[in-house]
């Protein structure tokens, strides 16, 4: 009996010993390699924003408090609407004033008339000298000089007074109302923000030298996370980009206009673009900036899109060390096309990357 229990307590052993054999030997995870873009056909990408292609700001051009404002942000306005009004109550009266007194000049003009047509007869029969039908003729020429000054006047004041009620210059859309009723308006003070939304681009600031490279691209990508259409493509023909570059950081705006039936895309929205450039614009990029001037204009690496692991804010991947360890590196993303993922920082060339992020963390 004490032989049976020293064999079964041997066989324990020996298999707790085997399970922890198998237990250290590491589990196998999926990588992929990152490899070097070919120079060939290098790709450029930038970040951009949104813009709306008409985006005014209506301001004042009278002083005034506001006494009627008629829309919000997020209505829709039709042009020539009434968006607010102020308090124009001076300015009325200085217009009424103006028309009273065209009115007086008027009937002084019709006695200055009927006095020189009296005097024009009295001159055919001889009765009147020549230098008193002059003076007739003066006085009439000066009322009608009269009534022409204070019906500029008048218009003038007509005209003050239209100040005083904004319209939307464009249908559209209203973005912002700093103000309140009561607030008082100042000349050149913004009112109300009104943007068209079928009329949008997306404008990106680039390096000189991925700027270049455009000339050589068929079409630009463009990419708007928050839309909800899919990838754009644009012809570089439809592409402006600015004839001078900032002096400062030696670059230059494109802008990129986008189509009308493009859903969800609001001014402000994040967006990438990105062309397909030659390798003959890639290496006057390094030439001018060096090898961190390459890497921002053509070193971008395609990693697999199961391998991105998101955290809140943060976005990373999973890279083994020296010691085959996977340690969660954070990176900077660009396009996407559903199965493979631009990174345009955090990575190196030889870098392995774990595809499943899971099992990774598990290793960890």
């Amino acid at each position: 009996m004490l032989k049976t229990r020293d064999l079964v307590a041997a066989c324990m052993v020996l298999g707790g010993a085997v399970n922890g054999a198998l237990a250290a030997q590491p589990a196998t995870l999926a990588t992929y390699q990152v490899q070097a873009p070919a120079r060939q056909g290098q790709r450029v990408s930038a970040e951009a924003v949104v813009e709306a292609v008409r985006d005014t700001q209506v301001a004042a051009q009278v002083q005034g408090a506001v006494v009627a404002l008629h829309v919000k942000v997020g209505d829709k306005v039709q042009a020539g609407q009434e968006l607010l009004r102020i308090d124009a109550r001076a300015a009325n009266q200085n217009a009424a004033a103006s028309a009273a007194q065209v009115q007086a000049a008027r009937a002084q003009l019709d006695v200055a008339a009927k006095e020189y047509e009296r005097q024009k007869q009295l001159a055919q029969k001889h009765y009147i000298s020549q230098a008193a039908l002059d003076r007739a003729k003066a006085q009439w020429e000066a009322a009608q000089a009269q009534v022409q000054a204070l019906q500029a006047q008048a218009g003038a004041a007509q005209t003050q007074s239209g100040f005083y009620v904004l319209k939307a210059p464009y249908a559209g859309i209203v973005s912002e109302v700093p103000v309140v009723l009561g607030d008082m308006a100042m000349p050149g003070r913004p009112l109300v923000r009104v943007y068209d939304p079928s009329a949008l681009r997306v404008t990106a600031t680039v390096a000189q030298s991925a700027a270049a490279s455009l000339a050589q691209a068929s079409a630009v990508e463009v990419d708007v996370p928050g839309a909800k259409v899919a990838r754009l493509s644009v012809p570089t023909a439809q592409v402006q980009r600015f004839p001078a570059l900032d002096a400062a950081t030696h670059t230059v705006q494109l802008r990129v206009p986008l189509p009308a039936q493009v859903q969800g895309a609001l001014p402000g929205m994040f967006a990438r673009v990105a062309w397909q450039g030659g390798a003959d614009a890639a290496a006057p990029a390094a030439k001018e900036a060096g090898q961190a001037a390459e890497q921002a204009v053509g070193q971008q690496f395609l990693v697999p899109a199961s391998a991105i692991v998101r955290r809140a804010e943060m976005t990373g991947l999973y890279v083994l060390d020296a010691q085959g360890r996977p340690l969660l590196r954070q990176v900077r993303l660009g396009y996407s096309d559903g199965t493979q993922v631009e990174v345009l920082s955090g990575l190196r060339a030889g870098d392995k990357v774990a595809t499943d992020p899971q099992a990774a963390a598990k290793m960890r």
